[in-house]
C-alpha cells in the first residue's frame, strides 16, 4: 500500500539541473484505454480514459474526458474529468469542467465555478490521511 506519510521531493529539471532521482513519474491512461482493477502507482497518474477499480498514487490527475469509477487515495488529486465513488486525498482541486459524485475527504479543497459536484466533502485532519494504511469500508 502506499505510505502517504513518507515525503517525496519533487524536483523539476531546469535550466542547468539534470534530470534528478527525486523527479516523480508520470503514468498515463489515454483517451480510449480503459482499465478495471487495482492501480498503485509510485508517482504521477493522470487518466485521460477510463479507470474502474482502486488507485493508490501519489498524485491523481482526472484529465477532462477521463473518468473514475471507484476509491482513490493520494496524496494531491485533481479532477477536471468525472469522478465516481470516494477520494482521500489532504489536498483536493475540482475544476472547472469536473463532474463528482460520491464523497471527498480533505485537509484542503478548491472547487471552481462550474464544477458540478453531488455528495459530501467531509474536512480530515491531516494526520487522518498519515495513518491511512487500508481504505475504509462502505457503509451502506
Amino acid at each position: 500500500m502506499l505510505q502517504l506519510a513518507r515525503r517525496t521531493q519533487v524536483q523539476r529539471p531546469g535550466p542547468g539541473t539534470a534530470q534528478s532521482e527525486d523527479v516523480v513519474p508520470t503514468s498515463v491512461v489515454g483517451r480510449g484505454a480503459g482499465i478495471r482493477g487495482a492501480l498503485e502507482i509510485d508517482g504521477e497518474l493522470v487518466v485521460s480514459g477510463l479507470v474502474r477499480g482502486r488507485i493508490a498514487a501519489l498524485r491523481l490527475v482526472i484529465a477532462e474526458g477521463g473518468c473514475v469509477e471507484g476509491d482513490v487515495i493520494a496524496r494531491e488529486v485533481v479532477i477536471n474529468g468525472r469522478m465516481n465513488g470516494r477520494v482521500f486525498a489532504p489536498t483536493v482541486s475540482i475544476e472547472a469542467q469536473a463532474e463528482v459524485e460520491g464523497r471527498v475527504f480533505h485537509t484542503n479543497i478548491t472547487v471552481a465555478r462550474g464544477a458540478r459536484v453531488s455528495g459530501r466533502m467531509p474536512w480530515r485532519p491531516i494526520s487522518y490521511f498519515e495513518r491511512l494504511d487500508n481504505l475504509p469500508e462502505i457503509r451502506p
